[in-house]
């Protein structure tokens, strides 16, 4: 420890310009005593007093080597060396080495138990998973590590249909855990919005956010919400063969399915198309194959329905949507989550929808938005890109419906 009578001699104003000077080159050094640093323009009472200090004559102008004074101080009645006197008149010198090392191993620390909480939430291959992780990587993993299993409980290897205070219970033990102000919320809602609308924004008005987690499957009530069906004739429902056999299309809640599910089907192929034009046309042609409908990207109700339906043994998917990225987006979940296949889905149908437009002198669409992948049919993302083009599903209508007379 500094003697009180040398450290007050040591913090006169005069000798302030080279502890202040000598603190910023030891933060360069990493906090070591080396190299020369200059001072100038040192005035009468400056020149004097480091003259005193350094026992040799000061101009208004002086290198001092950084080692030699460390070396002077510890001689002195200082009793210590230059990083002690600075810290002691200026303030703590920073280790930049270190704590750039710390940040280094805090990052790959971070890196490799958010990796682990990916792959075990079943998220692992998803395109939008390392900008979520790049921008979310401020956070505590603890924090990181229950936004992660949200999201793979809701559009992961591990998705199902929740109600938001159900699923907080799960991951936070608490049924306000994700609640709107909630840190962990907003991660969540950032990962959702990447894997959803393929944005990193956050919604940011309440409604918005209710969109967002409901097309996650997570719902906020059970009957304001339908998802659009016809043709479905499971064992254990009567009613809803009735309106089948009479051609009628159904709206069901989400209260409804979870009271029927589960829905005991025959082995089948269920068509799952996009817009609800596809099913009115059917309807309209008197074609009573089974039917869901999505409109747009599946919400909770529309999820539940398509949990229920494929728990019967046998029974498959095959979608169908629009020739846009959202489209593709959309497909991805489909086809990850259920078991089930593209239904003209494909390259070839893509460039035959293309031609079609353009011999019907239909006015072109472009595509926009953030591209998306195809991993069913790498070469229906590649034409997209090549040709930027976007069809809707509508459009197909004529091509969708021999398939469903089948």
């Amino acid at each position: 420890m500094i003697p009180d009578s040398t450290l007050t001699y040591l913090k006169s104003p005069a000798l302030r310009p080279l502890w202040a000077a000598a603190h910023t080159r030891l933060t360069r050094n990493g906090r070591t005593a080396r190299g020369r640093l200059t001072l100038t323009g040192l005035d009468a009472d400056q020149r004097e007093a480091l003259s005193r200090l350094l026992n040799r004559v000061v101009g208004t102008t002086h290198t001092a080597d950084l080692a030699h004074l460390d070396q002077q101080l510890r001689a002195s009645a200082a009793g210590t060396g230059l990083l002690d006197v600075v810290e002691a008149v200026i303030g703590p010198i920073p280790d930049r080495r270190a704590e750039a090392s710390a940040e280094r191993e805090r990052r790959a620390s971070f890196r490799e138990g958010a990796n682990t909480a990916v792959l075990a939430a079943g998220l692992n291959g998803h395109e939008w998973v390392p900008e979520w992780l790049a921008r979310v990587g401020r956070h505590g993993l603890t924090a990181v590590n229950q936004a992660t299993t949200t999201l793979g409980l809701t559009i992961g290897a591990h998705a199902r249909t929740w109600s938001r205070g159900e699923l907080a219970q799960t991951v936070t033990g608490t049924a306000h855990g994700l609640d709107d102000d909630t840190p962990l919320t907003r991660l969540v809602l950032r990962g959702l919005a990447l894997a959803l609308t393929a944005t990193p924004d956050i919604p940011a008005t309440a409604p918005e956010r209710r969109a967002l987690w409901d097309a996650a499957g997570v719902a906020g009530d059970t009957i304001a919400t339908t998802v659009l069906t016809c043709g479905l004739r499971p064992h254990n429902v009567p009613w809803l063969h009735e309106r089948a056999d009479l051609g009628a299309e159904t709206h069901l809640t989400l209260r409804e399915i979870r009271r029927l599910a589960p829905l005991h089907l025959p082995p089948q192929t269920i068509y799952v198309c996009e817009n609800p034009r596809i099913i009115e046309a059917a309807l309209d042609n008197g074609i009573d194959a089974p039917m869901v409908c999505t409109m747009g990207n599946p919400t909770t109700v529309t999820l539940a329905l398509l949990d229920a339906i494929t728990t019967s043994e046998g029974v498959q998917l095959a979608y169908h949507g629009d020739f846009d990225w959202p489209g593709l987006t959309i497909a991805n979940r489909i086809l990850t989550r259920y078991p089930a296949h593209p239904w003209q889905f494909t390259a070839p149908h893509y460039r035959a929808a293309v031609e079609q437009a353009a011999s019907n002198r239909t006015p072109r669409q472009p595509l926009t938005g953030r591209p998306a992948a195809s991993p069913w049919d790498p070469a229906l993302a590649e034409a997209m890109t090549d040709l930027s083009i976007s069809i809707h599903e509508e459009a197909l209508i004529e091509s969708l419906l021999p398939d469903l007379k089948a």
